[in-house]
């Protein structure tokens, strides 16, 4: 809402943020792994707070990275090949981030008598974090000065400051963006789900944590080749058979590893269908977005892509906060021992249906939204309205 309210003095309105925050994001990142050497309430007070500043910085980097395909052209073959190539450096991000972590524990002293990271390698993985962090710095610096806004508003812009419920009416009043919110939500809870839990399925069901690396690197390959491909296969088939033929490769991916969870083979198997759809449906939702963000200029007159970001930000981090819940009150009741080398039954039980089963479900759920949205008949009728209105004056 702060930003859908502000304008640089340059004339953008997102891309600075990128600019302004990657170096105190970086920070809170090292800051979240400082072993503080303190306890009880205190200790709880500052993991908040640096939390809080984390989350809050990051909110702001998401700024420019949600919404500078929609100000960086109006030409939605351009959106989806900017989304695409996001996409790729999303995922060769995210699963070298998930691949390298562990090699790199090991480097600064880690994972030396253990199988899983514990408090014991507190050390490590803060060289890790700054790592990480430097990383993070180079990749938004390159974003802002590599990038520029061009779409002006198309309609007359009204200037007014947009209150919070305003900002909901607005948001709420587009279908599309109904459904496509609960299209990230779903993508949002099985994809955490998915990589929160490979390394304990390599760890306690394999027997063995380096196996989590090539499982990663499985699905970081095909996702790189499907980032690419994604566009081209929207444009051949269309934009909603592209986004099921996604929740198909996923599903029918995991079927395999359903019936066999502990077969070697089926978890590959589960990684490539998920490098594929999840990608697929990561830039297909993020070119929705980039539609919807035209559909409600047209209703409101005004061009809001970060409160459209941010709506779907906070959407994103609800998804992944409750697969996270998930995860943790199933494993409690299980008994899952973060200190033990073997769980018992009932734990790769669990590990083994938040891989398979569970994401299946939540899967196939997104269908339903998938039927219902309907973008470019959004857009035709906010744009025929706002031509009658114009007649009518």
């Amino acid at each position: 809402l702060f930003c859908a309210n502000r304008k640089f003095k340059n004339g953008d309105k997102v891309r600075p943020y990128a600019l302004y925050f990657s170096v105190p994001w970086a920070l809170t990142i090292v800051l979240l792994f400082v072993n503080f050497q303190i306890t009880g309430s205190l200790m709880v007070i500052i993991c908040l707070i640096i939390y809080f500043l984390f989350e809050g910085f990051y909110t702001f980097l998401c700024m420019p990275y949600n919404s500078m395909a929609a100000l960086a052209t109006k030409n939605d073959e351009e959106r989806k090949s900017i989304n695409a190539y996001r996409s790729l450096g999303g995922c060769i991000g995210s699963g070298l981030g998930a691949v390298a972590i562990v090699p790199l524990v090991r480097l600064f002293g880690g994972l030396k008598d253990h199988k899983i990271i514990n408090p014991t390698d507190s050390k490590a993985l803060l060289f890790t974090a700054i790592v990480m962090g430097l990383i993070c710095v180079g990749g938004s610096l390159f974003h802002y000065f590599t990038s520029k806004e061009r779409v002006k508003p198309e309609v007359d812009s009204k200037e007014d400051k947009i209150g919070l419920l305003q900002a909901y009416k607005m948001l709420f009043k587009c279908k599309s963006w109904i459904f496509n919110m609960f299209y990230i939500i779903g993508y949002g809870i099985t994809t955490s789900l998915v990589m929160q839990n490979v390394n304990y399925y390599a760890a306690y069901v394999l027997g063995d944590s380096n196996k989590a690396t090539p499982i990663l690197a499985c699905y970081l390959g095909v996702a790189i080749i499907t980032s690419i491909l994604a566009p081209k296969l929207d444009a051949w088939i269309g934009r909603k058979k592209t986004m099921l033929l996604a929740i198909a490769i996923i599903v029918i991916g995991k079927l395999p590893f359903i019936l066999m969870p502990s077969h070697e083979l089926f978890i590959y198997i589960n990684a490539l269908s998920v490098g594929f759809g999840a990608t697929i449906t990561f830039i297909m939702f993020n070119t929705n977005r980039n539609n919807i963000a035209d559909v409600l200029e047209q209703q409101n007159h005004r061009r809001i892509d970060t409160l459209v970001a941010g709506g779907d930000n906070l959407i994103t981090k609800l998804s992944e906060a409750l697969a996270i819940q998930l995860m943790g009150v199933v494993y409690q009741l299980t008994k899952f021992d973060s200190e033990a080398t073997v769980q018992n039954l009932a734990t790769r039980t669990a590990i083994e249906g938040f891989l398979g089963w569970v994401p299946a479900i939540i899967t196939l759920l997104m269908i339903f939204f998938i039927i219902r949205m309907n973008i470019p008949k959004e857009l035709a009728e906010a744009k025929a309205k706002n031509q009658l209105e114009v007649k009518v004056e």
